[in-house]
Order: C-alpha cells, then structure tokens, then sequence
C-alpha cells in the first residue's frame, strides 16, 4: 500500500508540473486544467487514506488487514 500511495503521490506532482508546462503554451489551457483537477482529486484520495481515523488508524492500515470474501 505504501508504493501505491507513494506513486499516486508522484503522479499528482508530475501532473501539476505538465499543466504550468501546458498552461503556458497557448491552446492547451483546457488540458492543463484537466491534469490540475485530476491532480486534485489524487491528492484528496492520498489524505483520506493516511489522515488517522477517530480510533488512530489510518485506511491505508487497515487495508491489507481485511480479506475478501472466498
């Protein structure tokens, strides 16, 4: 869980460095404000899975430990 969570991390960073690149070029702002939402929406679902719950435990914790149903 933690190298997903650390590649979503990369991803967002990456994506808001090729929107400025994009933002800057003329034609393209409609795509750079694509990438810059998208990194926006990564960046929410990193923060809901490591902000602690009311208990302490975080999501991305408590993942590996549940099992799907055989």
């Amino acid at each position: 869980m933690d190298a997903v969570l650390s590649l979503l991390v990369l991803t967002a960073i990456a994506l808001v460095v090729g929107a400025v690149v994009l933002w800057r070029r003329a034609g393209y702002r409609k795509q750079a404000v694509l990438m810059l939402v998208l990194a926006a929406v990564m960046a929410a679902n990193v923060t809901i899975l490591t902000v602690p719950t009311r208990s302490g435990e975080t999501l991305a914790a408590g993942a590996p430990k549940e099992r799907a149903p055989q």
